[in-house]
């Protein structure tokens, strides 16, 4: 079945250009131009992943991210024009998955489409199966259903952070460095999306407590069991 993509920019010659692209590549696409048609289009033909720009005419993509969010879980690929810290944990605190930084490569763009679309494939494959519940203190994630609480308080997470919590979870007190957390989490095989992990990190230390993942500068990250804080 052919992904449905909707992507939202406000340049008609960047969104022609994405569109192109991510029609050549073999998905549906459609477009939008506003802050309101985006959210429009989304409830009218839910799309499977979404492409889309801070800036925009009628409100902005916080709140169409909010919106879209609030009607149905969708994952979303953030185009941002600053590389502001302020702007990519807001963005992925009301529920993107991932950012990029305008100037951006298309070949770069298709590969962050590829993988957000993949980890939703896997998610529903998990979803089918007996998944196992893992109990990390007071931490309990639940794979089937994709739930997560702490002292039996219900956090919401982005898929892309409930993949990364459970990547962390599987191997508690264990140091998972950037790269490994990169290819288990995103499917990528360089580096170059370490900032990525890291602002995950901090999006998720903001819904979980900071004190449940432990920084180790230079190497990576550690799911703190809670017996050991």
């Amino acid at each position: 079945m052919t992904a449905r993509l909707l992507v939202v920019e406000d340049e008609p010659l960047i969104n022609q250009a994405v569109t192109d692209r991510l029609r050549a590549e073999g998905y549906a696409v459609r477009q939008a131009f506003t802050g309101p048609d985006a959210v429009a289009a989304a409830l009218e033909e839910p799309p499977d992943a979404l492409v889309l720009d801070l800036m925009l005419p009628g409100f902005d993509g916080f709140e169409v991210c909010r919106r879209v969010q609030s009607a149905r879980p969708v994952p979303v690929l953030m185009l941002t024009a600053r590389d502001d810290e302020s702007d990519i944990l807001t963005g992925l605190g009301v529920g993107a998955d991932d950012y990029l930084t305008k100037p951006f490569r298309m070949r770069e763009l298709l590969a962050r489409v590829h993988a957000l679309l993949r980890r939703v494939e896997r998610a529903e494959v998990l979803a089918r199966r007996e998944a196992p519940v893992v109990t990390v203190g007071s931490l309990v994630v639940a794979h089937g259903p994709r739930r997560v609480s702490v002292d039996v308080r219900e956090i919401h997470l982005t898929p892309t952070e409930f993949d990364l919590l459970a990547a962390l979870a599987a191997a508690p007190a264990t140091v998972l460095g950037r790269e490994r957390l990169l290819l288990d989490v995103w499917g990528w095989a360089d580096a170059s999306g370490t900032r990525t992990v890291d602002s995950h990190i901090k999006a998720l230390r903001a819904k979980l407590g900071g004190h449940w993942v432990r920084t180790v500068h230079g190497v990576g990250y550690a799911l703190e069991p809670q017996e050991t804080r």
